[in-house]
């Protein structure tokens, strides 16, 4: 691959499509679902409507952690930024839930490893554990807050009576449905993709951080393994075919609703 290829790869790395919305004041008060059982939550959710983002076949699996009471939430996306270039690739964002306060299961806290602004709440408000789910983050900021809203669903798809049912539950919470993007589930990468790349607890370290290491190859296709970050463990898995390059214009861009009280802004996406 060309310089200039190797170039979009590390800054689709490092530059990732926001997946919430800035607003000024504290965070909405969401209530959790009353008799939560983490148990029946854990699992694989599609992502069908999701706060700002331009990210495609999301999904959200959450796993029990090491110790009692903390879980491990896993999210899978197709890249935008990297979708622009020919790879196939599977993008994974890897967090550490924690809960809090055992009496409701339901309001957890999750850290990220690019969250340089530390944990956000994570709050699960309405689940039926075997068709759809609705998710809330929210983490506070000095004189704001950055909030995303997630409805989930155990298929690709869901019905369109449950989706309004819950982006009308959010607008009652005081957050705004319209800010949700579509998530699209279909054409979605099933393995053997050219482009792996895994951000977790584990990729920043006092020891590597501020060290970045390139590789540069002629073309894609010789299983070059190589690690272009601010930190160790990001993983592009390079496969041994080349493809095709995509037309011009297929990525995709993030809407976000303008309205008084609303921060834009074009960081990266720090929570899910």
């Amino acid at each position: 691959m060309k310089t200039v290829g190797l170039c979009v790869i590390l800054t689709g790395c490092l530059i990732l499509v926001k997946g919430h919305s800035y607003h000024l004041g504290a965070c909405p008060v969401v209530e959790p679902m009353q008799g939560f059982q983490m148990n029946k939550f854990l699992g694989v959710w599609y992502v069908i409507q999701k706060t700002s983002t331009a990210s495609k076949c999301i999904t959200y699996n959450y796993t029990r952690g090491e110790e009692p009471g903390e879980y491990v939430i896993t999210q899978d996306s197709d890249h935008p930024v990297i979708g622009l270039t020919p790879l196939k690739h599977e993008y994974h964002y890897t967090g550490e839930l924690s809960v809090p306060e055992p009496s409701t299961p339901g309001r957890m806290q999750v850290r990220f490893p690019l969250s340089v602004a530390g944990s956000a709440s994570h709050v699960v408000f309405e689940t039926d554990y075997t068709h759809y789910a609705a998710v809330f983050s929210c983490q506070k900021l000095a004189f704001a807050h950055r909030q995303s809203a997630t409805i989930l669903s155990r298929q690709r798809d869901l019905d369109a009576g449950t989706t309004e049912r819950l982006r009308q539950k959010m607008s009652n919470y005081g957050i705004d449905p319209y800010d949700l993007s579509i998530i699209p589930q279909t054409g979605c990468p099933v393995g053997n993709n050219s482009l792996d790349i895994n951000i977790n607890p584990g990729t920043f370290t006092a020891e590597n951080f501020g060290n970045v290491v390139r590789k540069a190859g002629e073309k894609i296709g010789d299983g070059v393994e190589w690690v272009a970050h601010t930190g160790s463990k990001v993983y592009h898995k390079l496969a041994g075919t080349e493809e095709k390059p995509k037309p011009e214009g297929n990525g995709r861009r993030g809407e976000v609703v303008r309205d008084s009280g609303k921060i834009e802004t074009n960081e990266v996406e720090w929570i899910p």
